[in-house]
């Protein structure tokens, strides 16, 4: 007579079923789909602050984890706490499965931050901006329109660039909100004659009937006005967040002269993001291994990201390009957002609801 077998206890049903769940939940999320808070205003107006996403692992191919020691369904570190919660005593090389399609030129990409040298790569701080240029292309930028390729890019349909907003009388925050303009997009000036906004070119236009505006002035830099914040080199070659480049984005087995225009162009980029141990600059001569270059040939793709908010945004323009292997996916749809500065159900945007991110 056979005998029954032991039947589980709750407890262990639920350990069970709690395992099972950690063990589904870091599949989806490695190979098909992983959650996305916006947490600041570089994306608006075309993605807000409180907007929750998806992001699509497999449009471009999921990148298979450099870093394998972690605990499930964490990134740097473990909730709560200050504490590491990942090893890397094991360190895979880079490699990315099949995807259905590569990274379109004005794709919206969820990706690591380049310059966050402390942790791996697919540990570093996701990063979402819009990929205005793709390897190969040559960028530049003219009193703040984008050229890509010699002719003008498509602009966001709700880009917002900063504007001197000259008024007759106060204004409160009720006044601002009719045009869509939020607490976290207004300034006013320390003399009361202003403020300093940042919005859309359709929000300004309704913005100007208004008998309550006197002016209103975009804020463009000059050309010809460095910016030393600038990548790579703005004091240099006398770049600013307006007027920038000419800038070729480089490409996967693309071979430049290393000049002294190229070395100050891309040595960073060849430095830090290439995969070699010794990369030196000395005299505007790039040495690796102690050997001079006279060419290069890049090993990966590189893109060249901005954020909409044009005039609230750190992004390429500062920190340069974004290499494939810091790429998590694209920017898929929204499944909910919310305002942070109202109260209860009106915190709520359900207009958002499943909206698609172009």
């Amino acid at each position: 007579m056979s005998q029954e077998k032991n039947k589980k206890s709750a407890s262990r049903e639920w350990i069970d079923a709690l395992l099972f769940a950690v063990i589904a939940a870091s599949l989806i999320r490695w190979l098909l789909l992983e959650p996305f808070t916006i947490p600041t205003a570089s994306m608006e107006k075309s993605l807000l602050v409180g907007d929750f996403l998806f992001v699509s692992k497999m449009h471009y191919g999921t990148r298979v984890p450099k870093t394998i020691l972690q605990v499930p369904l964490t990134h740097q570190k473990i909730w709560g706490t200050e504490l590491k919660s990942y090893s890397e005593a094991i360190q895979l090389p880079y490699y990315r499965l099949p995807g259905f399609t590569s990274i379109k030129r004005n794709d919206v990409v969820v990706f690591n931050f380049p310059e966050e040298f402390q942790y791996p790569v697919d540990l570093k701080t996701n990063y979402i901006k819009r990929a205005v240029a793709i390897p190969g292309d040559v960028l530049e930028i003219k009193e703040a329109q984008l050229y890509v390729n010699g002719k003008a890019s498509e602009n966001p349909e709700e880009m917002q660039f900063s504007y001197d907003v000259i008024v007759n009388r106060p204004l409160n925050a009720e006044f601002f909100d009719r045009y869509g303009i939020n607490p976290d997009s207004y300034y006013p000036f320390s003399d009361n004659s202003g403020y300093f906004v940042f919005a859309t070119d359709a929000m300004i236009k309704e913005l100007e009937q208004s008998p309550a505006i006197s002016s209103i002035q975009k804020r463009i830099s000059k050309p010809g006005q460095g910016d030393a914040n600038i990548f790579p080199d703005g004091a240099y070659f006398k770049w600013n967040k307006d007027n920038f480049g000419p800038l070729e984005v480089p490409a996967k087995g693309k071979t430049i002269t290393l000049d002294e225009e190229n070395v100050r162009k891309y040595s960073f980029t060849i430095e830090k993001f290439e995969g070699h141990e010794n990369v030196t600059v000395e005299d505007n001569k790039l040495f690796i291994d102690g050997v001079e270059q006279q060419t290069y040939t890049f090993n990966q793709n590189y893109y060249f990201m901005m954020g909409d908010n044009r005039h609230d945004s750190l992004d390429s323009r500062f920190w340069g390009f974004v290499p494939e292997d810091h790429v998590v996916g694209k920017a898929w749809f929204l499944w909910l957002s919310l305002e942070k500065h109202k109260t209860m159900f009106n915190k709520i945007r359900w207009d958002r609801f499943f909206k698609p991110i172009n």
